[in-house]
């Protein structure tokens, strides 16, 4: 089997994997505290370098390129005003803590509203909670002091749907959460969609060797079968 048809292949399941990332960003690109995700790409080169610097063995050629686990861009951005009394922006480091059926999960996203039984509650539903891990009331005035809603520094964060992410809360976020502003989504939409592109692109050309290669191999067979005896 010709060796530039695995590395071709390689490069196309990877741009697959690029592209889901990417028309999942495009599709958050308005969500609250949205962090978008990156899976890195190496090729053999590349693997050739690092594992001549710290002593590991090479692997295979023909895997043409590997991809890395994902990786989620966690830096804080800019919040906006909204005016709503129940939306909250952390400035800084930190996430806000729900409460789901799958226990404590965090989140970057503050756009909170009220429960039928007046409880701060995330667009799942799911009970909003305060620094010690209680549900948070809505006044009758349907406000919520900043200071109730908690603000939690979380190790090892890990990226799940819903916005939401897993991990360790330890202690206090460093971030000041801001009543009646949202957090802006990560997401650039104009990079993204020139990302989408070139990712097609490169999905193309490897579509394209591909089929170059069969084409060669096809002639080649076929000359070896005409040859006389």
């Amino acid at each position: 089997m010709d060796t530039g048809l695995y590395i071709a292949a390689s490069g196309m399941l990877a741009q697959q994997v690029r592209e889901d990332q990417l028309a999942n960003d495009l599709s958050n690109a308005s969500t609250p505290g949205y962090k978008t995700d990156a899976s890195i790409q190496s090729d053999f080169g590349s693997m050739l370098l690092a594992n001549t610097a710290n002593g590991q063995q090479i692997g295979s050629i023909n895997t043409g390129v590997q991809l890395g686990t994902p990786v989620t861009d966690l830096a804080p951005q800019a919040l906006h005003s909204t005016g709503q009394p129940l939306d909250f922006g952390i400035a800084g480091t930190g996430f806000f803590a729900v409460r789901t059926s799958s226990g404590v999960e965090y989140t970057r996203d503050g756009q909170f509203a009220e429960s039928a039984s007046g409880l701060l509650v995330d667009g799942q539903g799911n009970e909003v909670l305060s620094q010690n891990g209680a549900p948070i009331q809505v006044s009758a005035q349907g406000t919520v002091p900043a200071s109730s809603v908690g603000c939690f520094n979380v190790t090892n964060p890990t990226k799940q749907g819903y916005n939401y992410f897993t991990g360790t809360a330890a202690g206090k976020g460093s971030g000041i959460v801001k009543q009646g502003e949202l957090e802006n989504s990560e997401v650039d939409a104009v990079n993204t969609m020139v990302n989408m592109i070139s990712a097609t692109q490169t999905y193309q050309a490897g579509e394209n060797a591909i089929q170059t290669i069969d084409s060669t191999m096809q002639e080649s067979a076929q000359t070896v079968g005409s040859l006389g005896g």
